[in-house]
């Protein structure tokens, strides 16, 4: 049978009051009486219901936290970012991975709703909007992480995406490479269509310079390894000289096809730009140049964002923060052909 507070309060020999007191309020109880209890639940093994407790307060000290791929480095950073900020003052973060699959997003969206988390932070799949709209209403505020938004009754941390893809591009054709690819997907992401609509406005500032789009079902190693093997079995004539992934994990995939088949050679053959410069992207066989984002600091800035409008009332302004990538180069894109 599970130990409950009576029970601590009978063998310390106080109130059950007192013992509330105790885990709640220690500063309202003398030294030798919060001792006294410790000892008990320490003896007994009592673990509190803090779920009750948090219901019966009307508030709890958990966030949610609904990624797209718990698997990618950069959502680990982001989790860390957010978990810092929380922790700072007295909160917790629940992680859920949406896994790029809009069913389980709103399985997460419901089951952090049950749970009354002080609010939600979410990497969105397609348009989250009516949903967080509907969790608004209820008393649950949202932040909208890694992307844009344009409502205004919600907040938003994000990196441009456009301008990265934009700087991919423009390195890539500064080293002299023409016949551009970017490998990404699914298209319903915003990040991945951003992405690419800043690599397609710098290479249509270049004469002679094109892209093509080679649309993965995710953004996995495995799904850049599948490119990869395509790409790898083309002729030379149809191959792009320069690619620009969607992200670094795509980026390491194409990597590990395009060494293993040896039709072409990075960064001498077809050059290679990833995106996030996640940890591995330093660390690979050929270092990968890449497009930066402050992962962890995106994770921080929208815990406070959500923290500020859970404590404001209904005139709360709310705020878009959006940082600027930053070209991080390498082996892997080479020098210039020309």
């Amino acid at each position: 049978m599970a130990v409950n507070v009576r029970d601590v309060a009978a063998l310390a020999a106080v109130s059950v009051g007192t013992v509330s007191n105790v885990m709640n309020h220690p500063d309202k109880v003398s030294a030798v009486t919060v001792a006294r209890v410790q000892d008990a639940i320490k003896s007994l093994g009592f673990v509190r219901n803090d779920a009750a407790r948090q219901l019966r307060a009307g508030h709890s000290t958990s966030l949610g936290l609904v990624v797209l791929d718990a698997g990618n480095p950069f959502f680990a950073e982001l989790a860390k970012g957010a978990e810092n900020r929380a922790m700072e003052e007295g909160f917790t973060v629940l992680v859920g991975n949406s896994d790029e699959k809009p069913e389980r997003e709103a399985l997460y969206l419901d089951l952090f709703e049950e749970q009354r988390v002080h609010g939600v932070l979410i990497a969105p799949f397609g348009d989250a909007m009516p949903r967080l709209e509907q969790l608004k209403a209820r008393g649950t505020p949202a932040v909208v992480v890694d992307r844009a938004v344009d409502h205004p009754g919600f907040s938003s941390v994000s990196v441009d995406d456009e301008a990265g893809g934009y700087l991919a591009a423009q390195h890539l054709l500064s080293t002299g490479r023409r016949r551009l690819a970017f490998v990404g997907g699914p298209m319903p992401l915003r990040q991945v269509t951003d992405r690419l609509g800043g690599a397609q406005r710098g290479v249509a500032e270049v004469e002679g310079a094109s892209i093509e789009v080679v649309e993965t079902d995710s953004l996995t190693v495995r799904a850049g390894r599948e490119a990869g093997e395509e790409i790898s079995r083309r002729s030379a004539v149809d191959r792009p000289d320069a690619i620009f992934a969607a992200n670094d994990l795509l980026a390491m995939g194409l990597l590990q096809a395009l060494m293993k088949n040896s039709t072409a050679a990075v960064p001498r053959d077809i050059a290679l730009i990833g995106y996030d410069d996640i940890a591995f992207a330093e660390a690979a066989v050929v270092p990968l140049s890449s497009i930066r984002q402050p992962s962890e600091l995106i994770g921080y800035t929208a815990v406070q964002l959500l923290l500020r409008e859970a404590e404001s009332g209904p005139d709360y302004v709310h705020e878009h923060v959006r940082f600027q990538p930053e070209l991080i180069v390498r082996e892997s894109t080479g020098g210039r052909i020309f």
